[in-house]
């Protein structure tokens, strides 16, 4: 193979020196995710606590171009976009490994919810997050970026339960009128119905859609949000996504609240072009909460803090008992056991 600067000038990897990291410096510590084409690591890098993401590289050619490109239009997109709703990101690297670093944040929306359950979110802290993951997508789309795999996997809770960040770009595609663009991946459950082919879910079939898939995506996280129960319970992933596409099933909105129920419905409607953008999204979730209410979270002190403007930061108090104690920046490292990176790689 070429050099790092000869890797880094490819088109699929153009990224400002900047962004570069030099793996030396990198601490890696406790496996703290994993998905189908990598690891996320509790790490230190330059003293601070980081998220490292090491993508698997594939077995065979075809597996290892395509999954440097993905990596390439990752680490591009994160390089460029940056908004209080999305991962920070502070750099990456490619050889010995591909490797990307983004701040730490608490942990999943999903683990979130799972260890929440069997109650339900606060209404206004529901709302508050959904916010939050709206006014991330409509950055993205601002940038002619279309994320494609939100749910709340890919959705990261900071350290006080404040606020939430989009992550994991790794599908994410620009958007482009004039192509035709693969339908290779999200996760079944909470992929828009015209993702899928008409006949099987072929990986890599070209179609055409846009922006529009997301506000479906958000429709199925936000019905989750409110409920706290898994969308299409019951249900496969395949089942889940066949049940959308082809006989346009839905999950029930009848108990939601009227200005919800519009949302959600309206999000996910079969046709993408009928579907609200999110300015339009964000306009509607403020009108639920106006005007504000103070939250009541789950403590045993029944902790409340009024909101002064609409926003997760502003309409959820800090919990005290939370489900899971995920790492702060401000943890201890010496607490963590952590490897020198290129001793685990």
């Amino acid at each position: 193979m070429g050099s790092v600067n000869e890797l880094y000038s490819r088109e699929e990897f153009n990224v400002e020196s900047k962004w570069l990291i030099d793996p030396k410096l990198l601490l890696v510590g406790p496996k703290i995710g994993e998905g189908a084409h990598a690891k996320v690591y509790e790490g230190r890098y330059k003293n601070q606590n980081v998220a490292i993401k090491v993508v698997h590289k594939g077995e065979t050619v075809e597996e290892i171009g395509k999954r440097e490109a993905n990596f390439g239009r990752e680490v591009t997109m994160l390089s460029r976009v940056q908004h209080k709703n999305l991962v920070k990101f502070i750099g990456a690297c490619m050889e010995p490994i591909m490797v990307i670093v983004t701040e730490l944040l608490g942990g999943t929306l999903r683990k979130y919810l799972v260890n929440t359950r069997p109650r339900c979110l606060d209404i206004h802290v529901a709302i508050g997050y959904a916010l939050d993951i709206a006014r991330g997508i409509e950055c993205l789309h601002s940038h002619g970026i279309i994320h494609r795999d939100l749910k709340p996997e890919n959705l990261l809770l900071t350290a006080d339960y404040k606020s939430v960040k989009l992550a994991d770009f790794g599908l994410a595609r620009e958007e482009s009128v004039t192509e035709m663009m693969t339908a290779e991946t999200g996760t079944y459950r909470w992929m828009a119905p015209e993702l899928y082919s008409t006949v099987t879910l072929r990986q890599g079939e070209k179609k055409h859609y846009n922006h529009k898939v997301d506000a479906y995506s958000f429709a199925i996280v936000l019905w989750e949000l409110i409920h706290n129960k898994l969308p299409f319970e019951g249900m496969s992933n395949l089942q889940a996504a066949y049940a959308a596409a082809f006989k346009n099933t839905r999950p029930s909105a009848d108990d939601l609240p009227q200005d919800l129920a519009l949302i959600v419905t309206s999000c996910w409607k079969e046709d993408p072009n009928a579907r609200p953008n999110f300015t339009q999204i964000i306009q509607m979730l403020l009108s639920t909460i106006s005007p504000p209410q103070p939250p009541r979270i789950f403590t045993s002190q029944a902790a409340v803090l009024p909101p002064a403007s609409p926003g997760t930061r502003t309409l959820m108090a800090k919990r005290d008992d939370s489900c899971e104690t995920p790492t702060t920046p401000m943890e201890n490292p010496s607490s963590r056991f952590f490897f020198c990176f290129s001793q685990c790689y």
